[in-house]
């Protein structure tokens, strides 16, 4: 079995080593440089993490949208933020002891609005396949290497490598560079401070980072400075202030995550 797996990775590094190496222009110039990004897509008005909220997102013309992504009991690829159904289903239990079919069950939706109800727990597949080509992806990783892997694999097959950003922790994101080296990580492994988390981002060279809000201080300015100049690329999470767009882009942020997306896009079309 391992042997097995092994050959596959191989074969799935060579297919995403080609498509990197030979799709690469063509649809970076279609990728946005900038944007507001979705935070589990249009969560506002849709069940959060959902197929209506990532389409609505769509819709409204997010940059980037952002979901998470974890395992079942059975190994299957989820998009779901908690590590139980209990919140966005009419279920209760840790998605890793619960089997896909047994979540696939549930209803994602009524919990938000009636009529949402049906509603069903999508797969990463089932999203990746209705993602148009010129967003980026921002996939969330939630939980260890084995999950980092299997994202990984299902993001070559699908042919996603180019508009997807792996963000999660350091050992899950440090496999998938090596094995998957076209695919993108941002880092999320928080440090005690700031300054650490950007200096640990550098080094690991990683395409993207996530710097939280919650942080923002005098330093904010010199920290975004020093992380372009390193070439790392920006998500800002979070922001719901549309009159702070203009100064978060001037600043050098790339992405701004929101929950207020319809507000946050058109103060972005605004913006010079």
């Amino acid at each position: 079995m391992k042997k097995n797996r092994s050959f596959i990775r191989a074969i799935l590094f060579f297919i995403s080593f080609i498509i990197f190496n030979t799709s690469v222009l063509g649809q970076s110039e279609m990728l946005p440089s900038k944007g507001i990004c979705a935070h589990r897509g249009a969560n506002a008005t849709h069940p959060e993490n959902t197929i209506s909220a990532f389409k609505e997102a769509v819709r409204l013309g997010a940059q980037m949208i952002e979901f998470d992504v974890q395992l079942t009991k059975d190994n299957q690829l989820i998009i779901m933020h908690d590590a139980t159904v209990d919140r966005t289903t009419n279920g209760t239990g840790k998605v890793s002891d619960l089997t896909f079919n047994e979540i696939r069950q549930l209803d994602a939706g009524a919990w938000k609005s009636k009529a949402f109800t049906g509603e069903k727990v999508p797969t990463l597949q089932e999203v990746l396949q209705i993602m148009p080509k010129t967003i980026w992806l921002n996939v969330h990783l939630k939980g260890s290497k084995k999950a980092g892997l299997i994202t990984a694999e299902t993001i070559v097959t699908e042919n996603r490598i180019l508009q997807a950003v792996v963000a999660g922790g350091k050992q899950a994101t440090k496999i998938i560079k090596r094995l998957y080296p076209g695919i993108k990580t941002c880092n999320m492994t928080r440090l005690s401070s700031r300054a650490n988390y950007i200096n640990e981002t550098i080094k690991r060279k990683d395409y993207f980072i996530q710097i939280k809000s919650s942080r923002d201080d005098e330093n904010m300015l010199a920290d975004i400075k020093k992380l372009k100049e390193n070439g790392i690329h920006i998500n800002y999470f979070h922001s719901e202030k549309e009159t702070q767009v203009q100064e978060l882009l001037d600043a050098g942020v790339d992405f701004i995550l929101t929950d207020n997306l319809a507000v946050m896009l058109e103060a972005f079309s605004n913006t010079n």
